[in-house]
């Protein structure tokens, strides 16, 4: 998996736009505006508009966890993203079944669903073991399993 940061220079000039879980997040928001424009779900307004709000969440908590001064708080928001991920993932599955989704419309966000969670988990690790910043550049590498 390629780090948390793609290099310090990026870093230093758009924050948390060069979290690659960000820009993961960003993007499933962008596709979830897209499916809930379908015709197939127009006329249920609640859970466009949940579906919504849960997708434009994780992103926003992203940025807004990355911003924070300490690493607590970043974690917190870290925390709140990934709630929020979860809850989308709940939503498509109900969309599609009570059919307003078809498999192949809903097939996508869920898999981004699933490795968005995984980013974010080990977003949340590496800000909750490190000291304040060296987490955001330190690159996502699998953890050995304990013997």
């Amino acid at each position: 998996m390629q780090g948390i940061r793609r290099e310090k220079k990026i870093m230093t000039e758009q924050g948390f736009k060069s979290l690659i879980v960000w820009q993961k997040a960003k993007a499933l928001a962008v596709e979830i505006y897209r499916l809930t424009k379908s015709k197939s779900i127009e006329h249920d307004f609640s859970l466009i508009d949940q579906m919504r709000r849960s997708a434009v969440s994780v992103p926003c908590n992203i940025a807004e966890g990355d911003e924070r001064k300490s690493n607590k708080d970043s974690v917190r928001f870290f925390h709140i993203a990934k709630g929020s991920q979860a809850e989308l993932a709940t939503q498509l599955e109900i969309g599609r079944d009570v059919r307003n989704f078809t498999a192949v419309q809903v097939e996508p966000p869920p898999g981004q669903c699933t490795e968005l969670g995984k980013m974010q988990g080990a977003l949340v690790r590496a800000r909750s073991n490190s000291t304040p910043h060296a987490a955001s550049l330190a690159p996502i590498a699998p953890r050995p399993m304990p013997k």
